[in-house]
């Protein structure tokens, strides 16, 4: 009788263990913007994009300042808040009024339109090339008052009982308004993005590539793919021919191993050429 109850234990911690254990095949992109320089990270396996990008923070050279983190608003994206300054994506905070706009058309109009507004002064900092301190003071100056109109219309629909908290409309609001704080950072922040643009454009070169190649055979072979789309990606960033880079780190690996900030896609061309 003990040795039954004791199988039967054991097959529900089996149970238990196998529920909660991830089966899907995840990728994350990472895309580190450090100076003049952009960086594209790619990982595929089981562990969320938060988890990837703590992996990648501890790794980080202490004593420097935090790092401005942009992504959505997803919990899986969360990962040691206290070590980095979130941002999150007002191009997603818009989505839902976005989707909804066939159903509310008034209330919607609002949010689509100020934000419409906002990403226009956006455009304009960037056509002017303007410095991250000069694009926050531009931003501060125009595009401020229409999050604070916004911000105050949004907090009217509520107090006003004139949207159903629970309705599609409701909870939209109520998104934007618990993650105003992070939604807003380009308006305190030099430097802050307003959206993650920039990431969604770097993950559809790992989509297009697994649409291709449909699966991997082993998580080792994810891993790889992961390791030469991110060289490849970095390298079209750098303006890098991607197969001379490869082919001059297989000729002279032993040099690469010996120093790899030497053997970086914007540097190694000084080191191929050196005797």
């Amino acid at each position: 009788m003990e040795e039954n109850r004791q199988r039967r234990a054991a097959a529900e911690a089996l149970g238990r263990s196998r529920s909660t254990e991830r089966t899907g095949m995840l990728t994350t992109a990472l895309v580190v913007k450090v100076g003049e320089r952009t960086i594209c990270l790619y990982y595929s396996g089981r562990s969320h994009a938060g988890e990837n990008l703590k992996a990648l923070l501890e790794q980080r050279q202490g004593g420097l300042d935090k790092p401005l983190v942009m992504s959505d608003a997803l919990s899986r994206h969360e990962a040691d808040e206290g070590g980095l300054i979130r941002c999150h994506c007002l191009a997603h905070g818009r989505r839902p009024f976005s989707d909804l706009e066939d159903v509310f058309p008034t209330e919607c109009q609002v949010v689509i339109e100020a934000l419409k507004q906002v990403f226009d002064h956006e455009d304009e900092a960037r056509d002017q090339q303007m410095s991250p301190t000069d694009r926050l003071t531009y931003h501060q100056a125009y595009s401020q008052p229409l999050m604070d109109e916004l911000k105050r219309w949004l907090q009217q629909r509520c107090d006003d009982r004139l949207v159903e908290p629970n309705s599609a409309l409701g909870k939209a609001i109520t998104s934007m308004q618990a993650h105003w704080d992070t939604l807003t950072r380009f308006l305190s922040i030099p430097g802050a993005p307003l959206d993650n643009n920039l990431v969604e454009r770097a993950l559809k070169l790992f989509i297009r590539q697994r649409k291709n190649s449909l699966f991997y055979r082993t998580e080792h072979s994810a891993y790889i793919a992961s390791v030469l789309t991110s060289v490849i990606a970095t390298c079209c960033y750098a303006g890098v021919n991607a197969l001379e880079y490869l082919v001059a780190l297989q000729e002279h690996r032993t040099a690469v191993f010996a120093d790899p900030a030497a053997w970086l896609p914007w540097t190694y061309a000084t080191s191929r050429a050196s005797p």
